[in-house]
């Protein structure tokens, strides 16, 4: 017995020490991965400056250590390259003799409409500032029409010659649940807001096809991102709307390059070899030798000459706020009510603070955040300038939050609107008791006690009540605006109902003042306030490198799945939402996915 225990004693020892091992081994290599992304950049010279638009697209780049991590047969993280990045890079690129020019290198884009507008503009602002040429090329199997609409403000587009042009019109697929939760014994019982037609969030768990309006809709505000993309196309490639069109109604995809440089959608068809000896010309390197070549993320990071602006007393916050409005948000995504109400509070309090611009991208969610969110916003619009800038979308509770603003300035791009409510509540009671043989039974003091319950269908004087809350929750979404927007309720309610706009749609009808990106938000909020000079402070504050290795667990598991998903992830984060719906929603009808 004194054996074993003795065998058994250093058995744990020996874990415990392999343990400790593995935990000191770990912190080595975490504290190396911290320092290494904390290690100031080099630029060397006639270097190329390259923007990869097959990362995924995002308003805010993440102070992550870990997103270049890849642990090949393991996983991958999915990587982002952040606009504000993009935009710092090539504003310092005009004046560094160190870069030559600048590499777009294209596949499949992994970002909205309106960021791809924000990308394409700041390149067009890049060339009016300098004679450095634009290149972009694609050898990656497909190149999509975003990255070609970005890609058409270059001075040379260039295809591998085995690569196609994916051009043909944009199309939208809805995926419909109803037939399947009928099978399943799942009755979805919903209340939309009065005459929210439009409202088409719950349309796949009430019909197996869209309704008419919602088609209406979708086809009204494609068009109009179709038609814009096809003048700005027009307009750099010398080709007419017309001919576009015609081009995507034949179908350009799985075309070789060759075929494009002929219709003149693109330059030239060259391997990669003759690309790279195109990239020695524009930085003058000579023989073989390779190409230097940097990429956003790491050089807005980078020391430029002449590029440090002088500091400014003078404070303008860029409050971001991003992803799905709800308190009971996984991973840290998303946006809090609480949390998001305090940043807005702190910096209305604050002094020092002379404007504010909020950056929403959100399709909107829980009405209570949203109104939370609200009213910390338009407290702070009575006291600062403050104006708002929509990223890709900004619909629904991402309206909500927004019509306080002083000014709402969107691109033509952005997704809009969805002026509207519903309230969502599951029947699992035939799932439960002819599926599962599974019963409920239930004693209450008064006569509702059990109002409103998961294993039954409602009853009339629940449904009476939900439909009162409802509309109740739309009048106030209507009186919101209308006050923050200088309209009558009827004005909105005649745009609301739930419909979706595009940014250049929500222009006519007087939901957004301006057109532009992030950059032309914080402009007219300094010309407003009638500042000379400042300095923007970006909000809330990014967790440091350390904070991001303890949130590693938790945000991992998203990025994991998206960096193995790909495209497809979309499908499984849209049942997760779905299955943690229930409750009163203002969001947009669902998440646009534009082939």
């Amino acid at each position: 017995m004194k054996e074993f225990f003795k065998y058994v004693l250093a058995t744990i020892v020996g874990v415990l020490a392999l343990s400790l091992i593995g935990t000191f081994l770990m912190f080595i290599v975490i504290g190396a991965i911290v320092a290494s992304s904390e290690k100031e950049v080099t630029v060397a010279e006639q270097s190329m400056l390259v923007i990869d638009l097959s990362q995924s697209i995002v308003d805010r780049a993440p102070n992550d250590p870990f997103e270049d991590l890849e642990l090949p047969g393991i996983f991958s993280l999915v990587k982002t390259i952040g606009l504000d990045n993009i935009s710092k890079s090539l504003e310092k690129a005009v004046d560094d003799d160190r870069i030559k020019g600048i590499y777009l290198k294209l596949s499949t884009t992994n970002g909205g409409m309106a960021s791809v507008e924000e990308i394409r503009n700041a390149l067009i602002a890049f060339k009016d500032s300098c004679d450095k040429p634009i290149y972009a090329c694609a050898d990656q199997m497909i190149l999509d029409q975003k990255g070609y609409y970005v890609a058409t403000v270059a001075d040379q587009i260039v295809l591998h010659p085995e690569v196609s042009l994916d051009f043909r019109g944009l199309s939208g697929e809805l995926t419909f649940f109803k037939n399947a939760l009928d099978k399943l014994g799942v009755e979805m019982q919903i209340i939309r807001g009065p005459n929210n037609k439009f409202k088409a969030a719950v349309e796949p768990f009430m019909l197996d096809k869209m309704s008419q309006e919602n088609r209406e809709q979708r086809l009204v505000y494609m068009n109009s991102l179709w038609n814009h993309m096809l003048k700005g196309i027009a307009e750099a490639r010398g080709i007419s709307v017309e001919d576009l069109n015609a081009l995507a109604d034949e179908v350009q995809t799985f075309k070789k390059a060759a075929a494009m440089v002929e219709n003149g959608l693109i330059d030239a068809a060259k391997y990669r070899d003759e690309v790279l000896d195109d990239m020695r010309e524009i930085t003058g390197i000579e023989g073989t030798e390779g190409v230097p070549i940097v990429d956003v993320k790491a050089y807005a990071k980078a020391p430029v000459k002449g590029k440090t602006k002088k500091y400014s007393r003078n404070k303008i916050a860029v409050i971001y706020a991003s992803g799905e409005i709800g308190a009971a948000l996984s991973a840290g995504e998303g946006i809090n009510g609480d949390k998001l109400g305090k940043e807005i509070r702190k910096v209305r309090q604050d002094s020092a603070y002379k404007a504010i611009v909020l950056r929403v991208n959100s399709p909107g969610g829980a009405v209570f955040d949203s109104e939370t969110i609200w009213r910390e916003v338009k407290l702070a619009a009575e006291e600062k300038t403050l104006v708002v800038s929509f990223g890709d979308v900004a619909a629904s509770g991402g309206y909500y939050i927004s019509c306080p603003a002083d000014k709402i300035v969107a691109s033509p791009n952005t997704i809009t609107g969805s002026i509207g409510i519903f309230g969502q509540i599951p029947n699992f009671g035939e799932l439960m008791n002819d599926k599962l043989g599974i019963t409920t039974d239930a004693v209450g003091t008064n006569e509702h006690s059990s109002f409103i319950s998961l294993s039954r269908p409602m009853t009339p004087y629940e449904k009476q009540r939900m439909t009162q809350y409802i509309s109740i929750g739309y009048d106030t979404f209507l009186s919101h605006v209308a006050d923050g927007r200088g309209m009558t309720k009827e004005q909105v309610d005649n745009i609301g109902q739930g419909r979706v706009w595009s940014g250049e749609n929500a222009m006519e009808i007087g939901l957004v003042d301006e057109f532009g990106g992030l950059e032309d938000a914080i402009e007219l909020a300094a010309e407003m306030e009638g500042l000379e000079d400042y300095r923007t402070i970006a909000l809330p504050e990014l967790p440091n490198p350390l904070e991001e290795m303890f949130k590693l667990g938790g945000n991992a598991k998203t990025r994991i799945l998206k960096g193995e998903l790909g495209d497809k992830y979309r499908y499984y984060e849209y049942m997760k939402k779905a299955a943690g719906m229930n409750g009163i929603y203002a969001r947009m009808p669902y998440d646009i996915y534009l082939n």
